[in-house]
């Protein structure tokens, strides 16, 4: 079994408690969710790190899939509706195909642009062609800093 661990520092919610109905109905896949500590602050500026070591298969300004060893698919999403910024405020540090290890920085996003935009800055973690229900973080609720285990595959 392998961990998935907090790409940012903040507190875990539900994936049915965020505000965006493709992922709180787990449509992409199960998993938790981010308040990021500090998105608040219109000049917040957060590295996101890997959640599991993998090969990163497609790479987006505000979203990136790592698929592990074993062939899973992990989604990371960075903000609610942030594809409307077309890449402004996120500066990623690898490349579509490149091997990469939990922890690793993968993005540096400057949260300014979505917070003028009044876009949540919400960080969903999802497991790719995963039933809904069938992962759930015992951390909902709690504070995590960046590399703690979320949940295990």
């Amino acid at each position: 079994m392998s961990a998935v661990i907090a790409p940012v520092d903040g507190r875990v919610i539900a994936l049915a408690d965020v505000a965006d109905p493709v992922f709180s109905a787990e449509m992409v896949g199960p998993g938790c969710a981010i308040e990021p500590a500090g998105s608040e602050e219109m000049d917040a500026e957060l590295d996101v790190v890997s959640p599991v070591s993998g090969t990163l298969v497609k790479l987006h300004p505000h979203a990136f899939v790592i698929t592990t060893a074993e062939g899973v698919g992990v989604l990371v999403h960075l903000g609610i509706d942030t594809v409307q910024l077309k890449g402004e405020g996120f500066e990623p540090h690898v490349a579509e195909g490149d091997e990469v290890s939990a922890g690793q920085l993968v993005t540096r996003w400057t949260t300014w642009p979505a917070a003028r935009e009044g876009y949540p800055a919400t960080v969903m973690i999802a497991v790719l062609d995963r039933e809904p229900g069938s992962i759930v973080s015992s951390r909902v609720g709690d504070d995590v800093t960046q590399g703690e285990e979320l949940f295990t595959l």
